[in-house]
């Protein structure tokens, strides 16, 4: 035993393994979820943050310093009533922001409650998909301009107007998904087993429509601040008193050929704000999504 010899330790022909810790993992897997998240995050904490901003009051009138370009003491000018441009985009962030959440979040509750049952009892589709596709016939910019003529304009009634415009879209979503599991061998069992049909839909149908409307809650998001632009840009949306980015292009819409900045820099705002938002769509859609997921 004592004359065997050792070998030589055989040299490494494959290079070491480095092991990412858990969020750069996450990074490299997911960019365009985390690139659309940071984003909008920033913006977040701009619209709550806006009062340390370096901003002044957006409603502020300044007729001695109407017009003025792009400076160090204004840093985005100022409009033809000598107000703020950078405070009043600042500050439309809130508005742009809480449309967007505000309508993502009701036409995906109500959505999601009208496809449920519509998709699980069978007596109630026809009835309840005719009248989603009479809202789907008419354009949402349309639709929403109809009834906001109906009321006075305010945050609470947009957010109203944009919602009703955007439930028909979240409700044939979650109908497709609905028709696409009432179907499956766990649901024919639970029926079976004399379950009612509530439970069913809360224990076995809902938990698998949550990620497709969470993709869907995102596009919606960015598809309401659009309109809500719109509206105010026509003059049907948030009151002139509110400072949002529609009613900024709106006010300055005149001036574009001599004062392009008035309009540049709210559509710069709303632009990124939208990107991010479609971002974190594209992001979640291929996280929430194993068919999706690279390298898979």
């Amino acid at each position: 035993m004592a004359n065997l010899a050792v070998a030589e330790a055989l040299p490494d022909i494959l290079p070491p393994i480095r092991r990412r810790g858990p969020v750069r993992t996450f990074i490299a897997r997911h960019p365009t979820l985390v690139l659309g998240a940071g984003l909008l995050l920033l913006l977040v904490l701009t619209a709550v943050l806006a009062p340390w901003l370096g901003t002044l009051d957006p409603g502020a009138l300044a007729p001695a310093r109407r017009l003025r370009p792009p400076s160090g003491n204004n840093w985005f000018g100022t409009d033809q009533l000598g107000r703020d441009i950078y405070s009043r985009v600042i500050y439309g962030t809130r508005a742009s922001l809480m449309v967007g959440f505000g309508v993502s979040l009701l036409s995906s509750l109500v959505g999601l409650a009208i496809g449920l049952v519509s998709g699980f009892v069978r007596w109630s589709d026809g009835l309840i998909m005719r009248a989603m596709d009479g809202l789907m016939s008419i354009p949402p910019v349309l639709l929403a301009i109809a009834l906001m003529t109906l009321s006075r304009g305010s945050m609470g009634n947009v957010i109203l107007a944009i919602t009703i415009a955007e439930i028909p879209r979240v409700s044939r979503l979650i109908r497709g998904v609905v028709l696409s599991l009432r179907d499956q061998p766990y649901v024919d069992a639970a029926i079976a087993c004399g379950t009612r049909t509530p439970m069913i839909i809360f224990r076995h149908i809902l938990p698998n429509t949550l990620a497709p409307m969470t993709v869907q809650a995102t596009y919606i998001c960015a598809s309401a601040m659009i309109l809500e632009a719109i509206l105010s840009f026509v003059g049907a949306g948030t009151p002139p008193s509110i400072p949002s980015w529609g009613n900024i292009m709106a006010e300055g819409r005149a001036l574009w050929q001599v004062k392009p900045y008035i309009v540049f820099f709210p559509a710069l705002f709303l632009s990124t704000t939208v990107l991010a938002v479609n971002l974190l769509g594209d992001g979640l859609r291929d996280a929430l999504d194993p068919r999706m997921v690279k390298g898979v």
